[in-house]
């Protein structure tokens, strides 16, 4: 098998593990979700891995993988341990992006959602999270800003991530929630992971780290078959 057909194998094999997980979500069956939850990052980092892309952006999405397996258990040293594995991801990330150009305003509009969301979630957070979850928020927010600069499918991505971690969180907090909260929740998530992946494939190499040996103005993308 060649290794754009092997790509491609592995991107429909994330999307099919998606949807199964998606339909577990709906209906209800936990056990469905158990088993299709710890195949998407190792789906997607295949796919990276074949098609050439950073290995931070690998480790990103195993670190991703980690957060998942851990969050699998209801216990709150597993939360802390998923909290900390997808820490880990989110460093990767900001490495990842350190060429990216920063749009400014855009910063000031997260800064601003950071201290909100933090500021209403504190007094129903359980005092023991309150200043892990302010710090991963801190985190996660800068990687979402940061993603911003790569373009259109990084910034969604790292908007969406914010997204699922702060449904996450108003769980946490025990604020009303959606109906199947676990689907939005999922939903959000992988599809910010995919986007941030696609997004760093398409970016232009100097705006990615480590630099590649390949000419700077190219893309992931143009050096390599077009998904």
């Amino acid at each position: 098998m060649s290794r754009d057909r092997l790509a491609r194998a592995l991107l429909t094999a994330f999307l099919l593990a998606t949807v199964v997980d998606l339909g577990g979500l709906l209906a209800g069956v936990w056990t469905v979700h158990a088993v299709a939850k710890p195949l998407l990052m190792p789906l997607l980092a295949g796919y990276v891995a074949v098609r050439g892309g950073p290995r931070l952006l690998v480790a990103a999405l195993l670190f991703g993988w980690g957060g998942d397996v851990a969050l699998l258990f209801d216990a709150d040293p597993a939360f802390m341990l998923g909290m900390g594995s997808f820490a880990l991801g989110h460093v990767c990330y900001l490495l990842l992006f350190k060429g990216a150009p920063m749009r400014r305003p855009l910063g000031a509009l997260y800064a601003l959602a950071l201290v909100g969301t933090v500021a209403l979630l504190w007094a129903d957070l359980p005092a023991d999270l309150r200043i892990p979850v302010a710090g991963y928020s801190l985190l996660l927010t800068v990687m979402a800003f940061r993603a911003s600069g790569l373009g259109l499918y990084a910034g969604l991505g790292g908007a969406l991530f914010l997204l699922s971690d702060t449904l996450i969180a108003t769980g946490v907090a025990q604020w009303p929630q959606l109906p199947a909260p676990d689907f939005w929740v999922m939903a959000t998530y992988a599809a910010a992971q995919c986007l941030l992946a696609l997004g760093v494939l398409r970016a232009p190499a100097r705006a990615v780290a480590p630099h590649r040996e390949e000419a700077a103005t190219a893309t992931y993308g143009e050096r390599r078959t077009a998904l």
